[in-house]
């Protein structure tokens, strides 16, 4: 594949995030001289899946090859840095270059041109706001200003200075003064030999063969009809986007492989008096273009399939795959969930297919699909070309799809339908209806077809209609992908928005007697992906702040100029050391099982494999306590989870070490009890010591008193850190006493026991706190057997299963209040799903309910926590580390009262706030929360809350199948360590003779600006320009004992650190700088330096006592409080249970903020992170253990298509904090539980449905709130059609753990 040959030659710009096609992160553009179209194309790819054997022809271009910090910058390289669209950086190259081959094509695109290209990108930082806000630069005027008025400048170029109760508020984190101007005419040429070569087409038939696949490319069509005739078995491949996947994920293996990719033939396009015949090797990009032109010159009447197809196109997958994959291969890979086959069955297109024999046209319908995978082609046939006939008079089509997330997401359930009438009636002439995710292939319901010919299109068809679907489409429980019930719903509810669709273009043709209630409108309008735009405000610095003083500025993140061209190290980018070795692990199938034996004797026999590394290898114990509870680095004896690492395989390279893994042989004997889910595990009585118990005044006592008592609970699903960069490391032998250096990705150097460089992570969010020891651990002991350097890297695949995520969590509440909505007494319980083994999940616990009060005075409150021990794969630091569950779960009661009373949410929340100057928590820390209701007031204000209340009420009222719910909260949010130990910080700062500045900390960079504003602070108190001021590494022999860099601390803790060493060396300075006033800094350091004046100094930070009495309740367990607003506006569609995020306003207490740009990044990040919590991402298990969603085929995390339309986050002006540097505050963890915001909202929205069906009281919503949850909640008579199964009769594909 083409990610090794740029390793290779050192290209490491482009990275590999996920190795499926499934992040962006290895995009590239790829061009070729086309002589079809007697021109140069450039398209974006993703280079993980493009094999080197296709390139032959084509010119590549990675981020290195656009520009250097060394030479010049690309324009695109320099905005997406200046704009701060650049955080952890492991995305950006990714984005550089799908920008960069906009820009190729089109010079000066539109918004949606953007929001496309980016569509196939992933980030994890930056909430994605920031990357279009630099690259919308690119548009002309009318096309980016934010409030979508047109005007004469750039909208970055309208930040405005402005005066907010006596204090200067800009809204202006960027300009774009100076900026390079995008000039097209210096752009990389297109190789000329190889234009020529292309022109010539003189070449013959390519063959390139390792010792494993022989890869054969045809010159032309008779040639490729030999080869299929040939090898009938060997796959043919364009595109590469799904042979590749099953390579590179299910090594699949293919010993013969015939590239299409160079026959004409298969990519040309004939326009038709009847239709558009296109070849099988068209790209689906090249299709839509087709089906676009097509669209404008037809009138609309013929157009409608290929509208249909337009809109599908629009969301099916993400650039870079649509530029690769083809419409042949999407047909022919038999894939039921592959969207398009619905749509052109159901038009009734054809295939032409061919063989030496000859041709032969097949139509595309159900029987041309003989299974999952499977057609009925023969082996030595090829598909030719695909004819998608033009729609006729009285002929109606329209395609529905309903995914986990609206773009680059396979459909759950797809449709196409098709009616055709009799000439000017609404008698159905005939009717196609075609399922995709209904069974293992193309499903048509051609009994409810035919029984609906001859009818009338009116009321009394639709209810047949559902009838004689719901008896056809069936699934079984236990059916394979799950969600049953759901995906049946679908059926149906396609079949409604289909029916009308049809019923209102009848109308106006003046056909057809059914009204269609004004009501109804809304549903057939889709929700439109928008480009996220808004306002971002902070306080400025005082005018009498010395002009070179950084700090409280939006300076540009540190790296971010090397991360967008591709120059920014991670790891992995690191060259290969001589003889260096690559590990890939062995891990457990079974939850809970006896090891009987292993047997790696067949691995050790393939070439390459050097050792079989396991327990009996450790140097020292196989087993570590953490807080008495015993982890094993290798399974031993016993396994008690699938994912559980037995061993480890040590090879020459990446593929022989994965390969010789899969052939370790372990033989198992199951053992009891086996168990999962919190549920199990409460019956068992399987529990964690110790159990944690929180409580203020007399709960029992005050709920007699009461009016009312509430009881009810709330399960919120757990959560995978997907950050870019996976898990690993490089463990490097020094050869004497046993030295060892490791250069990890690690939030916590010192974890590790060994000398550790962390240079900078492509993501963390706490995953990379404890996970990352016992990888180390591993990889070292592989290192220590064979004496060489060794490089671990896990695959996404095995990231996901071995390391975990955030903690599942079930609440329990009881609650007394009175009828206005105060609340007297709360007594909750959580359980959190810890895993198989202890981790951190006690912390978690107990940060849970150190957060379950949030902003609001409850006198009586009660929580107990209980960490459940199942056998999953351990669970672990994430970021809010347990605060988002803790909140959520109060922020659930006050909901839950609101609705019993009959209140509005907020006026619940404003009664029962903290409100007095000087305040108690239930742990009886004392603090202030004025800011916190500063806040809270604010954001009601800037979002216009009660005015957008009404506006919903009213839209709600003339819309049934769209409903809209607004929901604002407040937060109150512990910063720093609980344990006191842990808040500390060192530093150690080297100034040079030629005055320049190093700076190292025991922080660790990633994403979060820590080493900005590391260097804004020493700038400060040295009084030097931040360009003399040098930040390396993390290095635990320079900074040792450190604690991690997580709990929103490392800024207070690293910073304070770098300040009291500058301070000691300006000390030392300061006699000099006296005697010596007129000298320049260089001139002071060189007589110093002559003075022998030490020039080096350390500094420490040691942080206040935190603890908490868990006997008495009570303790200072936060060294301050974060506070904040959010209030966020969904809107949903009952049909299908999509939703879309309209709207996010947020107001933060930073205290004064080291860097603006910087803490509106991490609130807006951590926001697009709490959506994903809250709203997509979903973990899902088998009932055997084995966790399904391993990769971002499966598992969603936000893109652009799901931020708010509109975020606006302001920074909360007169903020002060006595306790950390600078009065500023810590602001990586806490916007997390934002996204909150939304799953209240969208439960706003289903109460609102709900109540069309008389449905009014409380129930139940499990976080996080997926298109199917939202769907099932809204109890409609399409929901009623689908009977649910009785538990215990089937066996679930997923369980809730």
């Amino acid at each position: 594949m083409c990610a090794t040959p740029m390793f290779a030659v050192r290209l490491t710009g482009a990275k590999n995030g996920c190795g499926g096609r499934g992040c962006g992160a290895c995009t590239v553009m790829v061009s070729r001289y086309d002589p079809l179209q007697g021109a140069v194309v450039h398209f974006s790819v993703n280079a993980c899946l493009l094999p080197i054997c296709a390139l032959h022809g084509a010119a590549v271009v990675t981020v290195e090859g656009i520009g250097s910090t060394k030479t010049k910058l690309h324009p695109v390289q320099e905005r997406i840095a200046k704009a701060h669209g650049s955080q952890c950086g492991f995305c950006t190259p990714g984005m550089v270059m799908s920008m960069y081959t906009l820009l190729r094509n089109k010079p000066q695109p539109t918004m949606e041109d953007i929001r496309e290209a980016l569509g196939g990108n992933l980030c994890r930082c930056t909430g994605y706001r920031p990357i279009v806000d630099g690259f919308k630069t690119f548009c002309g005027a009318s096309e980016c200003c934010q409030n979508g008025e047109g005007g004469k400048k750039l909208c970055v170029e309208n930040g405005s200075v402005h005066q907010d109760e006596h204090v200067d508020i800009s809204d202006e984190l960027f300009h774009m003064d100076d900026v390079l101007p995008l000039d097209p005419t210096q752009d990389l040429i297109f190789p000329p030999e190889l234009m020529l070569m292309a022109q010539k087409q003189d070449g013959g038939r390519l063959c390139f063969q390792s010792d494993r696949v022989t890869w054969i490319s045809p010159r032309d069509l008779p040639d490729l009809l030999e080869l299929k005739a040939a090898h009938p078995n060997a796959p043919l491949v364009v595109g590469n986007t799904t042979m590749g996947p099953n390579v590179l994920l299910k090594g699949a293996h293919y010993p013969v492989v015939i590239s299409a990719g160079r026959v004409t033939e298969l990519r040309a396009v004939k326009r038709g008096k009847n239709g558009v015949t296109m070849g099988a090797a068209c790209t689906l990009s090249s299709m839509k273009e087709e089906l676009e032109r097509a669209v404008q010159e037809l009138d609309q009447e013929k157009s409608k399939v290929y509208q249909a197809l337009i809109q599908t196109l629009r969301c099916l997958a993400g650039k870079q795959i649509r530029n690769m994959a083809t419409i042949g291969g999407n047909i022919l890979s038999a894939n039921p969930k592959y969207d398009l086959n619905c749509i052109l069955a159901a038009a009734d297109c054809s295939l032409l297919v061919i063989c030496k024999d000859g041709t032969r046209e097949i139509p595309l319908n159900k029987e041309f699909f003989a299974g999952f995978g499977k057609t009925c082609l023969r082996p030595n046939e090829v598909l030719l070309s695909v004819h998608i006939p033009h729609s006729k008079p009285w002929e109606f089509i329209s395609a529905f799809r309903q995914a986990q997330r609206r773009e680059f997401a396979f459909p759950i359930v797809n449709a196409g339908m098709k009616v055709v009438f009799a000439e000017d009636t609404d008698v159905v002439k005939s009717l196609n209806i075609y399922y995709g995710g209904m069974g293992p292939t193309l499903v048509r319901a051609g009994h409810t077809c035919e029984e609906l010919t001859g009818r009338s299109w009116d009321e009394g068809l639709l209810g047949e209609a559902c009838r004689l679907l719901g008896d056809e489409v069936t699934l079984s429980p236990s059916a394979h992908g799950g969600r049953v019930e759901y995906r049946k719903t679908l059926t149906f509810s396609f079949l409604f928005k289909f029916y009308m669709q049809v019923l209102q273009e009848l109308r106006q043709r003046g056909v057809g007697v059914s009204e269609l209630p004004p009501e109804y409108l809304s549903a057939l309008k889709p929700f439109k992906n928008d480009v996220p735009q808004g306002h971002q405000s902070y306080q400025l610095v005082s005018e009498s702040q010395h002009s070179g003083d950084p700090v409280g500025r939006p300076n540009v993140h540190q790296p971010s100029f090397q991360q967008a061209t591709g120059e920014a190290k991670y790891f992995d980018d690191m060259p290969t050391f001589q003889d260096e070795l690559f590990l890939f692990m062995v891990t457990s199938t079974r939850a809970h099982a006896k090891i009987i034996s292993v047997d790696e004797s067949e691995a050790l026999a393939l070439p390459g494999v050097v050792a079989y590394v396991s327990a009996r290898d450790v140097p020292g114990v196989n087993r570590r306590l953490w807080f008495d509870n015993p982890e094993e680095l290798f399974a031993e004896e016993e396994v008690i989870c699938v994912g559980q690492i037995i061993g480890a395989v040590v090879a020459e390279t990446r593929e022989q070490a994965k390969r010789a893994a899969q052939k370790i042989k372990v033989t198992y004997e199951d053992l009891s009890p086996v168990f999962f889910t919190i549920e199990e595990a409460i019956q068992h009585e399987s529990f964690f010591n110790p159990k944690r118990k929180l409580e203020r005044g007399n709960v029992d006592e005050a709920f007699e008193k009461v009016d009312r008592i509430l009881e009810g609970e709330i399960y919120m699903g757990g959560q995978e850190h997907f950050y870019m960069e996976t898990q690993g490391l490089i463990a490097v032998p020094r050869g004497e006493d046993g030295e060892m250096d490791l250069y990890a990705a690690s939030q916590h150097a010192a974890f590790t026991q060994i000398t550790c460089h962390v240079k900078r992570l492509g993501g963390g969010f706490g995953g990379k706190v404890m996970k990352i020891a016992s990888l180390s651990a591993i990889t070292a002991t592989a290192a220590h057997k064979t004496g060489r350097v060794v490089r671990c890297v896990l695959d996404r695949g095995d990231d996901m299963l071995i390391t975990s995520g955030r903690h599942p969590f079930l609440g329990k509440y009881k609650v007394g209040f009175m009828n206005d909505g105060t609340i007297l007494a709360a007594d909750m319980t959580f359980y959190s799903n810890g895993g198989c083994t202890l981790d951190e999940s006690q912390f978690i616990m107990e940060k849970a309910l150190l957060h379950m009060d949030n902003g609001y005075k409850i006198p009586n409150l009660r929580g107990r926590g209980f960490v459940c021990m199942t056998y999953l794969p351990s669970y672990t630091a994430f970021r809010g580390f347990g605060g988002p569950q803790g909140l959520t779960m109060i922020e659930s009661v006050v909901h839950e009262v609101a609705v019993k009373c009959g209140l509005p949410p907020e006026k619940v929340r404003d009664i029962n706030m903290y409100r007095e100057e000087i305040c108690y928590t239930h742990h009886k820390q004392l603090f202030s929360p004025r800011d916190m209701v500063r806040c809270w007031e604010e954001c009601l204000e800037k979002s216009a809350y009660h005015n957008r209340r009404l506006a919903i009420a009213q839209f709600n009222a003339n819309n049934r199948w769209k409903k809209r719910g607004i929901c604002a909260q407040p937060i109150k949010f512990g910063v720093g360590f609980s344990k006191w130990f842990y808040n500390q910080g060192a530093a150690l700062v080297n100034i040079f003779k030629d005055g320049s500045v190093l700076v190292s900390h025991g922080g660790t960079e990633m994403g979060q600006g820590l080493n900005t504003k590391a260097i804004q602070i020493a700038s400060r108190v040295l009084k030097v320009p931040m360009a003399l001021i040098h930040i390396k590494e993390t290095c635990t022999g320079n900074v040792p004992n450190a604690a991690p860099s997580a709990a929103s601390f490392g800024t207070d803790a690293v910073g304070m650190a770098v300040k009291d060493a500058c301070e000691k060396l300006m000390k030392r300075l300061e006699p000099v700088m006296k005697e010596y006033p007129k000298y320049s800094w260089p001139q002071w350091i060189v007589e110093a330096y002559c003075q022998r004046i030490s020039l080096s100094a350390t500094g420490f930070f040691m942080g206040p006592y935190t603890s908490v009495d868990w006997e008495k309740s009570e303790g200072m367990a936060y060294y301050y409080f974060t506070f904040g607003a959010c209030c966020s506006e969904v809107e949903i569609d009952c049909l299908t249970g999509d939703h879309k995020n309209i709207r996010t306003d947020v107001v933060m207490d930073v205290g004064r903020s080291l860097n603006p740009a910087i803490d509106i990044g991490q609130i807006e990040g951590g926001l697009v992170q709490g959506i994903g919590l809250y709203t997509i991402e979903e973990l899902q298990f088998s009932p055997e253990g084995v966790l399904l969603t391993r990769g971002p085929t499966q598992y969603k995390v936000p893109m652009m298509c799901d931020i708010p339309t509109e975020l606006n986050v302001h920074l909360l002006a007169n903020a002060q904090n006595q306790h950390a540097i600078y009065s500023s505050k810590g602001i990586g963890e806490p916007p997390v539980f934002f996204g909150a915001t939304t799953f209240f909202a969208i439960k706003e929205a289903i109460a609102a449905a709900r109540r069309e069906s008389g449905l009014s009281g409380s129930f139940p919503l499990t976080s996080p709130a997926t298109a199917e949850r939202i769907r099932m909640a809204c109890i409609d008579q399409f929901t009623k059609m689908v009977p649910s199964p009785e538990p215990g009769t089937f066996k679930p594909w997923v369980i809730d753990v």
